[in-house]
């Protein structure tokens, strides 16, 4: 009886001892997180002083706070967590209306981009070599038409 108790408790805390131990090699699965608003060089640099909260918000996304005792600032944020490395990247973008409702400041982690990038002709274009195929060698061997099926014929004389 003592025998079977004492055997009893060292399963239960072997049991729970290999509960405890993770193994290096495994690993469980973490995506990446993203959450805020992404705001880009190119969003930031289309806002002028004077623009209204419409014009903004049309540029920028709706705010992620809009503070009740704040009315004349909005904040973006933005947060970042890779799931592999749990690196945790942080900015921060706020934007500041007069009382009338017309863009004053901003401010933040994100850079106005300089009129250069701007205006710098953008290649969205690419060449693609499809290979050296003449004229002739195409026509070749393309397939041949096929003539349409019974019910293809019936659908055309239908008129569908």
């Amino acid at each position: 009886m003592r025998r079977s108790r004492t055997l009893f408790l060292v399963a239960a805390c072997a049991l729970l001892a290999a509960c405890a131990y993770k193994p290096s090699f495994i690993n469980e699965y973490k995506i990446d997180v993203q959450q805020g608003n992404v705001l880009t060089q190119d969003m930031v640099a289309q806002l002028k002083p004077g623009q209204t909260r419409e014009q903004v918000r049309f540029i920028l996304g709706s705010p992620l706070i809009s503070d009740i005792f704040h009315r004349q600032r909005w904040d973006y944020v933005y947060r970042f967590r890779e799931g592999r490395t749990g690196d945790v990247q942080s900015r921060q973008f706020s934007v500041f209306f007069d009382t009338d409702g017309r863009l004053e400041r901003v401010s933040g982690d994100v850079d106005v981009a300089s009129v250069e990038e701007l205006t710098a002709p953008v290649s969205r274009t690419r060449v693609v070599d499809l290979g050296s195929i003449s004229a002739e060698a195409a026509a070749e061997q393309a397939p041949a038409i096929e003539e349409p099926g019974f019910f293809r014929r019936m659908m055309n004389k239908v008129g569908l």
